[in-house]
């Protein structure tokens, strides 16, 4: 059975150009409708249609114009970011081969309805490809295998039978034009009965058969309803032939004259290129394939910043790789390496824990497509013989420490980790793949090997459940077969060396990126390796005390909620809470779950804290619960067997800004602010003759607002050496230093942190316990005080809204693809993170440039102090008694000089026994 396939253009437009972000290519030219369209082509291609077109409403009036003046009066123009991806979809239409349809004084609708008929009486099987309802009317049961089908290619979804279409609207497919008829629509201008919605259309239809049959029996149809249809029978035979498709257009077309063309490749490849649409390029001839310009405008997803970059097709077609098992073909692998520029590395080992991990295996690379896997402990029963660990440790050794020797890897802090807990110390760490990424474009994909190599490479990687299984029947990777470890393990040093090899060009094309990456990042390596190797003691005597403390105290609160409940509850039971809040005291449900559900968050929680002793109660009980879980009960089980002290894990590329996260333990979220937090703090001890030392910058993220507005005002109050929340208070309110409340500090240190994080007025208004009202004063006063800010934060919208991103002091990049939303929600989030990226970005900066300094004076008093963790702004050392004085001087002098910024950067240190202490 041969198949016509009828595209709905208009539909394909709109759906791809609302449902994608505002992308743009590096010219700026709008791309969103044109990915989205392009992607439900292929899907249509792909069921190898005998005939096809795509039809487009012609730019002149229609026959229905003539009826109704005032139909489709209302709809508003075509957004001119979508009139001017009209032309080029039609070129790349046209270059796919398929018919462009277009006919004056009808619609699409009614050429795609002549053709259905047209097709089906004349045998074709008929598909229209539509998310519009009306064409619902066409719909026709199979009749010796060919029917006429409506499938929505974006959802999926597909009413091919009259069942189908009951199922979905209530009516039969002969019913839908009297159905609409009856429910008028908005968008056309076709104003049906009010208040008649799809159930009441269906169940009149049902009723009364027809049309004809509801207005002949309008007045059996009581209500205001009835009402509403008495006054509008007039107008429902117009409603009628206005939803009615027309299926006996003339048509210079008929259905066999719509075969499918051969595509014409060289204009698919320059539209393709030009677009930056480079999935579409692969798909076309799956050879060269240019990446989007980094920074040049593009905004969204699809075109994010990489540089143009002509891809070999090696570095995506399948490797070579070997397994080294015999002393000869080490030697020869060594020797490659001796003579190779540079190579990638990776270790397989039996832990995600890199501390307590045990090597089973190397893989190396030396050129794209080519990798080894030096299996040396793989354990399993007929496990073939391997090389001795320590011998090929022994081997590799003066070329995995040579400093002169470029070394890469993808993520390679876990490989450095455990090839030193292996005896070797690797230098010359020279790059690393998902620090590449991250600098790029921190927000483009995720940075793990698998997500970088379909993007950028296009290639498909052997996943580790793929040879080690998954859930409980994962086995560990030394329990891997050999030709399954080799073909797995091998593929992570080639692929990291490909991506090298792609990703290398990209940043060098981008200067300030560049810097960011070598400056920073890649010397930021060995820091974090070393910290997480020190790890942090801690009394776990002192964890468990706490422990018992808030256990008894949880239960005292249990206690009192079931006293003021009247009845016991579960106080874990989110359900059980919510119905004894909102349906048995009825106190008033704020804030709401996705699906409109009464919520118990916090949030909603702290809301109605004010109206009974019950939320209160239960947001305490949940506090202590959560800080005896994650830390109290946690982390004296998380102790390294062998250290006796807490490592946790440091991460790159964890948050867009580039402030480092912190796992396994977290450590940057312990509560500073509450008592129960502080005391977790003093369970973070040092050992005998050493003591806790912790160095912070002082209020930097508003110092580098400063910096970046250069307001007058906000400079002279950190320059003066005044407290900047008491200058801003004296500045607002328009007293002296000396005349200003505690209140009114409070308030102006509301204002001065709230800004940063786009706080609006009824946010101050709560954080202050005042209306709405003075709180848009107080931040009127501000800014009137403060112009430089306001200037600062207008100019950095209209930044991000222009480039798509926004910079740190430093050059790092964060792209914001909801800034040119439609969403008002999501763009005014993309706006706020606009103006607070710079300032905790560069905040990130600086203290990443000052760990690095730090790093290399500590060096030759390794013996003397650690660094063993880094918190936001601060960094906590463990320091030898007399040394204490030397390294407080050293680090507040390089903390301090990390940045030349218009302001001083201040830095406070405290020492004591343990953290809280040193606060």
């Amino acid at each position: 059975m041969k198949k016509l396939v009828l595209i709905d253009g208009s539909s394909y437009l709109y759906r791809a150009f609302h449902a994608l972000p505002p992308l743009t290519n590096a010219q700026g030219e709008p791309t969103g409708a044109l990915f989205g369209v392009v992607n439900m082509l292929k899907a249509v291609l792909a069921e190898k249609p005998d005939f096809v077109a795509y039809v487009v409403d012609d730019s002149g009036p229609t026959f229905r114009d003539d009826l109704d003046p005032q139909y489709k009066a209302n709809r508003a123009p075509m957004p001119d970011d979508l009139r001017a991806q009209v032309q080029p979809l039609c070129d790349i239409v046209h270059a796919l081969g398929i018919t462009i349809l277009r006919e004056p004084g009808v619609e699409a609708d009614d050429v795609i309805g002549t053709l259905a008929l047209r097709g089906f009486d004349e045998g074709l099987d008929v598909t229209v490809s539509t998310s519009d309802k009306d064409f619902a009317q066409l719909v026709r049961d199979p009749v010796d295998g060919r029917g006429v089908a409506l499938v929505n290619t974006m959802s999926g979804s597909r009413l091919d039978t009259t069942q189908r279409v009951i199922e979905k609207f209530g009516v039969r497919p002969d019913q839908i034009i009297d159905f609409l008829a009856l429910m008028g629509d908005s968008v056309d201008n076709i104003p049906g009965v009010e208040k008649c919605g799809p159930k009441t259309a269906a169940k009149w239809l049902a009723e009364y058969g027809t049309l004809d049959g509801v207005v002949a029996n309008a007045s059996a149809i009581k209500g205001k309803i009835g009402e509403n249809l008495a006054r509008v029978l007039d107008r429902l035979p117009l409603n009628r032939t206005l939803t009615t498709i027309k299926v006996d257009c003339e048509l210079p077309h008929a259905p066999q004259d719509l075969v499918l063309r051969e595509r014409d490749h060289d204009a698919l490849r320059e539209l393709f290129t030009r677009y930056e649409m480079r999935q579409a390029l692969r798909d076309l001839e799956g050879g060269e394939v240019a990446a989007a310009p980094a920074g040049a405008g593009s905004r969204g997803t699809a075109a994010q910043a990489v540089m143009p970059v002509a891809l070999d097709p090696a570095l995506s077609a399948p490797g070579e790789y070997e397994m080294v098992v015999t002393p000869e073909r080490l030697d020869a692998w060594i020797a490659q390496l001796r003579e190779a520029d540079e190579f990638a590395f990776d270790t397989e080992t039996d832990s995600l824990d890199a501390l307590c991990a045990n090597l089973v295996g190397l893989s190396l690379s030396t050129e794209a497509g080519r990798a080894c896997y030096i299996p040396v402990a793989h354990d399993y029963p007929g496990a073939p013989a391997q090389l001795d660990r320590a011998h090929v440790l022994r081997a590799l050794a003066p070329l995995l420490e040579d400093p002169s020797k470029k070394k890469l890897g993808q993520h390679g802090k876990y490989d450095i980790h455990v090839l030193r807990c292996h005896g070797v110390d690797v230098r010359g760490y020279s790059d690393d793949t998902m620090l590449e990424s991250f600098v790029l474009n921190a927000t483009a994909t995720r940075h793990d090997m698998d997500s970088l190599a379909k993007k950028y490479l296009g290639y498909d990687t052997v996943k580790y459940a793929d040879v080690a299984g998954k859930g409980a029947k994962q086995i560990k990777f030394s329990q891997v077969a050999l030709d399954d470890a080799t073909r797995y393990a091998a593929e992570d040093a080639d692929v990291t060396l490909r991506l090298h090899r792609v990703l290398a060009p990209m940043l060098a094309a981008e200067p300030a990126l560049h810097r960011v990456y070598r400056d920073i990042e890649i010397p930021l390596i060995p820091v974090l390796e070393r910290i997480e190797a020190n790890g942090v003691m801690i009394d776990p005597a002192e964890l468990r005390r706490q422990s018992a403390d808030m256990a008894r105290r949880m239960l005292e609160l249990q206690q009192r909620a079931t006293e003021v409940a009247g009845r016991t509850f579960n106080m874990d039971s989110p359900k059980q809470i919510g119905a004894l809040l909102f349906d048995e005291l009825g106190l008033p449900a704020t804030v709401k779950t996705p699906s409109g559900a009464p919520s118990v968050n916090e949030e909603a929680l702290e809301a109605i804290a004010d109206q009974h002793e019950l939320p209160r109660l239960i947001l305490d009980y949940r506090g202590l619960a959560k800080l005896r879980g994650t830390y109290t009960d946690k982390l004296p089980e998380m102790l390294n067997p062998r250290t006796h002290r807490l490592h946790t894990s440091f991460h790159q590329a964890g948050a867009a800004t580039g402030r480092l996260a912190s796992s396994d333990p977290n450590l940057q979220n312990i509560p500073i602010r509450t008592e129960d937090g502080r005391r977790i703090r003093t369970a973070f001890i040092a050992p005998e003759g050493r003591r806790i030392v912790a160095c912070d910058y002082s209020q930097i993220e508003l110092r580098i607002m400063a910096h970046l507005s250069e307001d007058p005002a906000l400079l002279r109050a950190f320059t003066s050496n005044v407290d900047v929340h008491t200058a801003t208070a004296a500045e607002v309110f328009g007293k002296t230093i000396e005349t200003v409340e505690p209140g009114e500090r409070r308030a102006a240190k509301a204002i001065n942190f709230g800004l940063m994080y786009g706080m609006s007025a009824f946010g101050l208004a709560t954080r202050l316990g005042i209306s709405r009202g003075e709180a848009q004063d107080y931040i009127a006063l501000y800014f009137s005080r403060y112009p430089g800010v306001r200037e600062y934060m207008d100019r950095t919208r209209q930044q991000a809204r222009d480039q798509g991103y926004v910079e740190t002091v430093f050059g790092r990049r964060l792209y914001l693809e909801n800034i040119a939303a439609r969403n008002q929600g999501l763009r005014a989030g993309a706006e706020r993170a606009a103006i607070n990226a710079p300032m905790q970005g560069t905040a990130a900066d600086i203290i990443k440039r000052a760990m690095i300094d730090i790093h290399g004076w500590l060096a030759p008093h390794a013996e003397r102090a650690l660094m063993v963790l880094q918190v936001h702004d601060e960094l906590v050392f463990e320091v030898d008694e007399d040394f204490v004085p030397d390294l407080i001087d050293e680090v507040k002098a390089r903390m301090s000089a990390a940045a030349e910024l218009k302001v001083p950067l201040e830095v406070d240190a405290g020492v004591g026994h343990n953290w809280d202490q040193a606060h």
